[in-house]
Formats: structure tokens, C-alpha cells, sequence
């Protein structure tokens, strides 16, 4: 019997107007963690898909082979009666169903066509308990923040009993604590017999938990190694990956901060449904320009909601405290008035929050900036192409024509496009929360350049970020949230990892 229980053959997968994948060929050994690596659009979250039935045989070419058999996956359920399920970069789960009911959702048993529901609240427990996630199963999935709605995905895989588990950026939207935690479980999984597939741009945890690393580069498998055998490196990695060696992760830049742009004052933030808790306490900062100032802290300590609240109001019942720019007290009652005064933000959330997914690219884009394109409400279309078509080359969007959906973008190449909006608005202050969230290490290089170059032309950034590397590599100062509250700030000379998380736990609450 072969030691392998997945193997694909010369898969070639096409879209309209490109080749995806061409005569990929992978073998994924029993037992083990396989990790799939590869620049953002090199093809990776496409061979997951049609492996899982994503994409239904005959869309492909090529075989897969598991456990022996030539698949003939026509959806998802067939590959899951197998033994084989995926957990997706985006999440897809149901907002407004509970945690245990999204666990269960699609694989219920019925008796006289009735669900035993006490049965699956009582074993969702077990679940839960097992990825760490603490929240009550009765909570509704909307109400939680995206990193805990990975969890309740990996949750849900785990339930369908799986021989096989493929996991697509599995620690993207968890914090440092929360993905040590997924890394162990995923080893613990492993001592179980269960054989893992992880595609991921962190290559430290990918050289931590994989026994096998394949590199694909533009649609086409170009390396596999043994990660102990072969003593298999981050740089080999990222030399495979993009075809060239990447010296610099974190690009230098001379810095130079000027006078505070921005200044916050006594923030206090309200839970939009439970009114009476405050969900950002007494919050006090600034920003200077020229500066690229970050925000850590585990998650659930009130980043992204203080970032989103400064914006126009996008989160909280209600909101209090000054808010001053450029010397003046600003009272933002909605995004619009937040971008006319010079504000720009990217939302940690992509898919919902960041992209119309129905719409192209070129709509994406332009769509915050139609003022600028626009004469008497009339839309000057040679100039939005061009505007877009300016983005598409300088952040190398990875598609055959603007005109292309954003839903069939690959997850970092959507994000690129959620960064172009964000550029052609030209903000003073640009707030980015998670920037490089799903990007991969070349992707990143150039993200943080762009960061770099709004920085040497006197602008300002405010970077939320759960990777320290990232925020010790590119920060001016740190400021560390933890329960809603400043813990601390921290000068990029003094600070380290371990000051961050010191601080985040048992530091000083004001600064």
C-alpha cells in the first residue's frame, strides 16, 4: 500500500484569460504536515480547491489520488464523506447562527426529521475546548471578532472526523499567543495520525510544524524538501518562491518624525449592542509626521475597535473624547467626512469590509476617490482606467485585465487591491489595520515600500499589527493595548518582543 495519501499528477487548472496552475505535481506522505508555499496568485489556495472539489472534476486536468482511489469530487461533500475537509482563507460561516450551530451546520443528524440540538450544544464543548476558543457555544458567530471566527472554522473541521485536513492561512488572523497555540494543536493532530496540508506566508511557523515544504512559483511546482534532511531555511524558501534572493524584509528608511498631526484625547468607545460596556477606556495618543506609529496587544484588546471608531464612527454605539488634527478638533460622524479630512483606513477584513467582491477592479479602486474622476456627477472612464491600470502596475496585482472580478483575485492580491483604494484617496494619515494579513513575504516587501514611501513624503501612518517582527521592523514608536486600555509605549530603539508582551500583560495601564 503507498505511503501516501494524497498524490497529484500534472494538475493544469485555467481561467479565462490565464493558466492557474500548469502540470503541478504533489505527494503528501500519511501522517505528516505538508506545507504548500508560493507568492501570492503562484497558485496555491487553487490546487486546495480542486483537491477538495471546490472545483468539481473535469474543470481540471490532471489527477488526484487519495487514499489509493482517483478522486471524482464533484462539491465539497463529496470529498468530505472521504475524510477530507478544507478550512478557507475567507471565512463562510453563518453570522447570524450560533457557534455550535455553524460547527455542525451541513453534517446534523435528524431523527423523524428532528435535530437533537442539546445533543451537538453538549459536543460542540468538546471542540471548542480543544482550539482554546472560551466564548459560551450559544454565542452568535457575529458577535466575535475575526480571529475567534477562524477558530470556530477549525472547529467545525475537526467535527466532520477528517483524515485529511487542508488549511489555507490557518494563523492569519491570530495573534502570536493564539497561533502557538493552533501550531501545537496542529502537531497534537498530527500525533493522531491525521496528515495536514497548511498553506501559509508565515515561514517560521512553517518551518516549525512542516516535515514537507513544496514551493510553487507562477502556477507551477518548482521544489519539494525534506525540512530536517535537506536543513531547509527561510531564505531557500523565499528564493524559490520568488526566483531571486530578498535581503531586505523590512526596507531601511531614514527617520525623521516632525510635529504631531494627530492627537486623541480621553477615547472611550461603547459596545454596539451591549451599551454600557466600554470597549476602548480612556484611550491617549498621538501622532507626529512622518511617523509610522503601531498598535499591539493580544486579541480582544480594543485595536481595531479604537482605529474603526476614529474613522467616521464605524464601530461602537457611541464614542467620546477629542479627536484633534493638524491643530484642530475634528468631530467625524461618518467615514466620508473621516476621508475628506484626510483619513485613510484598511480594514483587518477584506471580504466584508474592504471589497465590493461582485464588483471588478477598476470599481474598487476608484470607488472612495469619485470626486476625483468625476466632473458634474459624470464618471471620466478614460481616467479611471487609467487610475487603476497605475495601481494594477505599481502594487503588481496579479490579473489578466482590470475588468476582472475581485472575488476571483487570490487573497493577497485582493488586499493589494483594498491598499490601491486606500492610496488613490491620498490620505495624510493612513491607518492600516493588519496590512500585510495574507500577503506573502515578497507581496509584503512591497507594502511596506509603499508604507515607506508615504512616510518620505510627509505623511503618517498608524499600522495595527499582531506579527511583532513586523511592528519591531518598521514602527517608530509601539504603543501596547490590552483590555480596552494604553498599557505603554515603547521607542523603536528600547522596544523588543518581550517588552511588548510584558507590557501587554502585567505593564503600566497609563502612560
Amino acid at each position: 500500500m503507498s505511503d501516501y495519501i494524497l498524490e497529484i499528477n500534472n494538475l493544469t487548472k485555467d481561467f479565462p484569460g490565464v493558466r492557474a496552475l500548469e502540470s503541478v505535481c504533489v505527494k503528501v506522505k500519511k501522517g505528516e504536515i505538508h506545507s504548500l508555499c508560493g507568492e501570492n496568485g503562484a497558485g496555491k489556495s487553487t490546487l486546495t480547491s480542486c483537491i477538495s472539489g471546490v472545483y468539481p472534476k473535469g474543470s481540471y486536468e490532471g489527477t488526484v489520488t487519495f487514499k489509493g482511489n482517483e478522486t471524482k469530487y464533484y462539491s465539497v461533500k463529496d470529498s468530505e464523506k472521504e475524510g477530507l475537509a478544507i478550512i478557507h482563507q475567507e471565512l463562510a460561516l453563518s453570522p447570524y447562527l450560533s457557534i455550535y450551530e455553524n460547527i455542525f451546520l451541513g453534517h446534523m443528524d435528524t431523527k423523524f426529521g428532528i435535530i437533537n440540538w442539546d445533543k451537538y450544544l453538549k459536543e460542540s464543548k468538546n471542540y471548542l475546548k480543544t482550539v482554546g476558543l472560551k466564548e459560551p457555544p450559544e454565542t452568535t458567530v457575529s458577535k466575535l471578532g475575526v480571529g475567534k471566527q477562524q477558530l470556530v472554522e477549525i472547529a467545525r473541521a475537526l467535527s466532520k472526523k477528517t483524515e485529511l485536513l487542508i488549511l489555507d492561512e490557518p494563523t492569519s488572523s491570530l495573534n502570536d499567543d493564539e497561533s502557538e497555540k493552533l501550531l501545537n494543536l496542529m502537531l497534537e493532530l498530527k500525533k493522531q495520525g491525521i496528515t495536514l496540508v497548511m498553506i501559509s506566508h508565515k515561514l517560521n511557523e512553517v518551518l516549525k510544524v512542516a516535515d514537507t515544504v513544496t514551493i510553487l512559483r507562477d502556477g507551477k511546482s518548482i521544489s519539494t524538501y525534506d525540512v530536517k534532511a535537506d536543513n531547509l531555511t527561510e531564505e531557500k524558501i523565499i528564493k524559490d518562491m520568488v526566483g531571486r534572493d530578498l535581503t531586505h524584509r523590512f526596507p531601511e528608511r531614514k527617520s525623521s518624525p516632525g510635529e504631531p498631526v494627530m492627537e486623541v484625547k480621553n477615547w472611550n468607545v461603547y459596545h454596539p449592542d451591549y451599551h454600557n460596556i466600554k470597549v476602548v477606556d480612556n484611550v491617549s495618543f498621538f501622532l507626529r509626521k512622518g511617523e509610522i506609529l503601531a498598535f499591539c496587544g493580544p486579541m480582544g484588546a480594543g485595536r481595531t475597535e479604537l482605529m474603526m471608531s476614529l474613522f467616521g464612527r464605524s464601530y461602537g454605539f457611541r464614542s467620546e473624547g477629542e479627536l484633534i488634527i493638524n491643530g484642530k478638533k475634528y468631530v467625524l460622524k461618518s467615514p466620508r467626512k473621516a476621508i475628506d479630512s484626510g483619513l485613510g483606513y484598511i480594514s483587518e477584513d477584506r471580504k466584508d469590509l474592504g471589497l465590493i467582491l461582485i464588483q471588478d477592479i477598476k470599481t474598487n479602486i476608484t470607488h472612495s476617490s469619485l470626486n476625483k474622476i468625476s466632473k458634474l456627477g459624470v464618471i471620466d472612464e478614460q481616467r479611471e482606467i487609467r487610475e487603476a491600470e497605475r495601481y494594477r502596475k505599481d502594487l503588481n496585482i496579479r490579473t489578466p485585465s482590470i475588468n476582472q472580478f475581485v472575488r476571483n483575485l487570490s487573497g493577497g492580491n485582493q488586499q493589494k487591491v483594498v491598499v490601491s483604494k486606500a492610496l488613490m484617496a491620498n490620505p495624510d494619515i493612513f491607518i492600516v489595520d493588519e496590512p500585510t494579513r495574507g500577503i506573502d513575504v515578497g507581496a509584503k516587501t512591497e507594502i511596506y515600500g509603499i508604507m515607506n514611501e508615504m512616510i518620505a513624503s510627509g505623511k503618517s501612518v498608524i499600522m495595527i499589527s499582531s506579527e511583532l517582527p513586523e511592528a519591531l521592523g518598521m514602527a517608530d514608536r509601539i504603543y501596547v493595548m490590552n483590555e480596552g486600555k494604553i498599557k505603554g509605549v515603547l521607542n523603536k530603539d528600547e522596544a523588543s518582543q518581550e517588552k511588548i508582551m510584558h507590557m501587554a500583560l502585567v505593564g503600566k495601564e497609563k502612560i
